[in-house]
């Protein structure tokens, strides 16, 4: 029963130290593979060309949060993402940032400094601005309660709506949740339900004046009726963390428009020796028949 290593060489020595200190069994690589029954388990970003090569193959691990990258698995075949506090903080970080960085009008102002102008706009107090997020996970909370102790009006959407630490709305609410948003932040999981769900129709519910953080996926977002709404002056400005495509094209209007900031993906990234240890949990769990730690519904695709 052992854990393959399909993943960046730079990963790799921190995750083969802490395997070996804890004594389970792990391959460096598929060109270590002498007996393909002994594998169990796979770490991956991209899965390998042959799963079918592994019969015992019981759980595929991505070793980064999301998992709409890889296909449904085969039968028998369970998924799972890393569960690291790291990526939870830093995904918060960011957000963050960029939640300020539009409540202050820092596009604006970036603007007017390429071109060398000093000129003030006036400052709303974050009591003031209401902000929505999309998505109520693990890293969605997170946001919500860091935010809420800065003083912004908070509200999330969630499939279901319920109680939580801030009003919810369920996914049925979805016009109301977006009416009362100022600031909108996305941290969606990428589903078919999801897919595109940034576009004309929902982005023209918001507010006018409104803002917009991206940190789910580049395909839930309709770059297009992005360009629209910034053209219309329905929004004011956007954050993005993930595009579609990605890597963004040097020449995408994205890049060049004053209204618009674009990261590079780097929201988050997950620390090795957090991942290292996320799959140590998930192998103890796979041998003691417990709980697998990240498991995700595949039907869902979270």
């Amino acid at each position: 029963m052992a854990l393959l290593f399909h993943s960046t060489a730079a990963r790799l020595p921190i995750w083969q130290a802490l395997f070996a200190q804890a004594a389970e069994p792990f391959i460096a690589g598929e060109q270590f593979v002498t007996d393909p029954a002994e594998v169990t388990a796979i770490a991956c970003w991209t899965l390998p060309d042959d799963l079918s090569r592994y019969p015992n193959l019981r759980l595929v691990l991505s070793v980064g949060a999301g998992v709409d990258h890889l296909p449904l698995m085969p039968p028998g075949v369970a998924l799972a993402r890393t569960l690291a506090p790291g990526i939870e903080a830093m995904v918060r970080d960011w957000v963050m940032m960029a939640t300020l960085m539009l409540h202050r009008d820092m596009p604006v102002f970036l603007d007017q400094g390429r071109a060398g102008i000093w000129r003030t706009h006036p400052v709303r107090l974050a009591s003031n601005r209401r902000v929505g997020i999309m998505g109520m996970g693990r890293i969605g909370a997170l946001v919500a309660g860091s935010l809420s102790a800065l003083g912004f009006d908070v509200a999330g959407l969630s499939r279901s709506g319920g109680v939580g630490a801030v009003p919810l709305f369920a996914t049925s609410e979805m016009e109301a949740f977006l009416a009362r948003s100022d600031l909108l932040i996305c941290l969606l999981p990428l589903t078919p339900a999801t897919q595109g769900i940034l576009n004309a129709e929902t982005l023209g519910h918001l507010p006018a004046g409104a803002g917009l953080i991206h940190a789910g996926r580049g395909a839930h977002l309709e770059t297009q009726a992005l360009r629209g709404a910034l053209d219309r002056g329905h929004l004011s400005a956007a954050i993005l963390d993930v595009t579609d495509p990605e890597p963004l094209p040097q020449d995408h209007w994205l890049w060049h428009d004053p209204r618009v900031v674009v990261t590079p993906h780097i929201a988050a990234q997950t620390d090795a020796a957090e991942g290292a240890r996320h799959a140590l949990a998930v192998m103890r769990a796979l041998r003691e028949g417990a709980a697998i730690p990240g498991l995700v519904d595949q039907a869902r695709g979270y």
